[in-house]
């Protein structure tokens, strides 16, 4: 366990090959984080917020959905009613978490026991307050994972690690088990065979947290 950050790779190195051959048969399922209480949002849900007519956790959701993982998962918590309403006609799976106001790693471990349940062979998070990222990018990383350069990936770009973030299965356990407001970073970090995948998205480092981020993106 090294508790730094993981080494940078690039696209090219991945093509190159990783500890074993891609099979492409891998089942990864994508997880939504969209339990949180908005907290620093001021008035209102700022996954309910609108960017161009849709809320940003329908965005977010759309950019799982578009990318070939096998299934989607949002874990909700905060207004749970009405963010699944906002994701109508959504083909995804809702699990809630009821210890959401103790903070992100409660849902991160409510959406892993959703993936290890559906047996998956990895999970991939996006929080639901990231609007920005390429269903293509979701693609890279699930790429990346099937060549077999690592067993917990999360992307970069300029240098700076984003999000989404994949785990593999043997993860799950350490998942389960991350408390506090800070996700699966601890996991990554600690993590052997980690990488950060470099990525040209600018929406890996792009979430809205403040009604300022928003009216800049609008």
């Amino acid at each position: 366990m090294t508790g730094t950050e993981p080494r940078v790779v690039a696209p090219a190195d991945i093509e190159r090959g990783g500890s074993r051959p891609e099979s492409g048969h891998e089942r990864v399922v994508g997880v939504v984080l969209a339990a949180g209480t908005s907290s620093r949002f001021g008035d209102g849900n700022k996954l309910l917020a609108e960017l161009n007519g849709t809320p940003l956790v329908r965005r977010a959701t759309q950019s799982l959905l578009g990318a070939t993982s096998a299934e989607v998962v949002v874990v909700l918590g905060y207004e749970a009613d009405r963010v699944r309403d906002a994701l109508a006609e959504c083909e995804v799976r809702f699990v809630e978490n009821p210890e959401y106001a103790a903070g992100q790693s409660t849902s991160v471990a409510v959406g892993g026991g959703a993936a290890r349940d559906l047996d998956a062979d990895a999970v991939v998070f996006l929080p639901g307050n990231m609007p920005f990222v390429g269903a293509g990018t979701v693609d890279s990383v699930i790429r990346a994972y099937r060549s077999g350069i690592a067993s917990a990936i999360a992307v970069a770009h300029d240098g700076d690690r984003g999000n989404p973030v994949l785990f593999d299965s043997r993860h799950f356990g350490a998942l389960a088990a991350v408390d506090g407001d800070t996700g699966g970073r601890s996991v990554l970090l600690e993590c052997d065979d980690a990488v950060l995948l470099a990525v040209p998205d600018p929406g890996v480092r792009t979430d809205i947290d403040t009604s300022a981020d928003l009216a800049r993106h609008r």
